[in-house]
Formats: C-alpha cells, sequence, structure tokens
C-alpha cells in the first residue's frame, strides 16, 4: 500500500481517484488548491503525487518544481487536461516521472502508479488474502503452508489481477497487461488460464466473471 497525494481541484474527479485508489489498497490523501498540498507533504510521509496543472492559487508547473526541490525522491505523476507537446516536455524537464492526460481510463493511470513506485521501490511486493500468499519479490505464490506451481503464463495474469485488484479488466485488457501486445490470443486465452488459477488457488469466488467483458479480482 502506498500514500498517495491528490492535488485535483475537480473534486468529482478526486473523489473518483481517492475511491478507485482505496478499492487497490493504496491510501490517498485529496487536496484542492498547491498551499494545501505543500502542507500535507509536510505533515505526511507521501510515496507519490498526483499533480493536476491547473490549480486555482498557482502554477502548477512551479509547484511541481518545489515539490521536485523541497521533497526529493516523491515521485510525481502530471494529471492535467493539457495535452500539448510542449506542457508534456515542461512537465517531464521540471521532476515529473510521467504526465497522464485527462481523460484518462482509471486502470491507465494505476498501471502508471504502480510503474512509478516500483521506479522507487516502493509498490506492495506480497499479497496475502484467504489462504493464498503471492510474493511478487520472489515469485513465489502458496495456498496454505504449500507452493503452488504457475504456469509463466498463469502466473504473469495473477500478478496483473492483483495490481489492479477489484478492479474490472477486459480480457483484451488482460491480454495486453499480463502477455504484451505482440502475443497471439484470444479472449478464449484468458478463459482458460483464469479457470487454471481458479482451480489451482480455490479461488472460483474471489475471480469474478463480469459478463460480457473480462473479469475482477475481489480482494
Amino acid at each position: 500500500m502506498a500514500d498517495i497525494l491528490i492535488i485535483e481541484d475537480d473534486r468529482r474527479i478526486s473523489d473518483l481517484v481517492y475511491r478507485t485508489l482505496a478499492m487497490t489498497g493504496h491510501q490517498g490523501f485529496p487536496v484542492f488548491t498547491g498551499r494545501e498540498a505543500l502542507s500535507a507533504l509536510e505533515r505526511n510521509r507521501i510515496d507519490l503525487v498526483l499533480l493536476d496543472i491547473g490549480l486555482p492559487d498557482m502554477d502548477g508547473f512551479q509547484l511541481l518544481q518545489q515539490i521536485s526541490r523541497e521533497f526529493a525522491g516523491v515521485p510525481v505523476i502530471c494529471v492535467t487536461a493539457r495535452d500539448e507537446i510542449s506542457d508534456r516536455v515542461k512537465g517531464l524537464r521540471g521532476g515529473a516521472e510521467d504526465y497522464i492526460v485527462k481523460p484518462f481510463a482509471m486502470e491507465e493511470l494505476l498501471a502508471r502508479i504502480q510503474v512509478a513506485l516500483r521506479r522507487f521501490h516502493k509498490e506492495q511486493s506480497v499479497f496475502c488474502f484467504r489462504d493464498v500468499e503471492v510474493d511478487l519479490a520472489g515469485g513465489a505464490v502458496k495456498k496454505g503452508n504449500d507452493l503452488v506451481e504457475l504456469t509463466n503464463r498463469e502466473y504473469e495474469l495473477l500478478k496483473v489481477l492483483l495490481l489492479n485488484k477489484n478492479i474490472a479488466l477486459s480480457r483484451e485488457r488482460l491480454l495486453d497487461l499480463a502477455w504484451g501486445m505482440d502475443f497471439y490470443g484470444d479472449g478464449r486465452t484468458v478463459d482458460v488460464h483464469i479457470r487454471r488459477l481458479r482451480q489451482k488457488l480455490g479461488l472460483e469466488k474471489e475471480i469474478r466473471t463480469i459478463f460480457k467483458y473480462g473479469y475482477r479480482l475481489e480482494v
């Protein structure tokens, strides 16, 4: 779990991001102005910042530079409607770890958060639920006290489900995230591997089928 500062003055978007982070095990700290953001960074141990560039009280790029200077080591992802190449370059040169343009899919934001946390060694690596334990750092999967042998494809699919827990993913998205765009397969390939994961780990109830769409791991 990571502590993530959400700097976003649109309260609808802020609330949606906050709830999505909570569903995936992260703790969100919503603030709505640059001054509130700096105060929150001083008071809390923040692992990552989501920064809207268009803030009501100060320039978002100046705030980005201040965060990079005064809170070095805290990665920042710019989340903004400003999609000009010059703005992207300005954000990345100003210290942002990543830059995502609104509107965006929540699963894309989560994926970018995971990459940033992984780079800064703050991503959750051990997941425990029911009698299943998955150590992503060590690549070990246990059910009770017994190691469970998974194929590489089964393991990669399980990893994607864990990193996006409580989020519905389409079959096409699961194919892409687990095995890459170059993998030759279709939705039936996902169905086969989901069935095997359910059987091997006893997760018939936890890996839920989303009718005519895909799957969601409910933890």
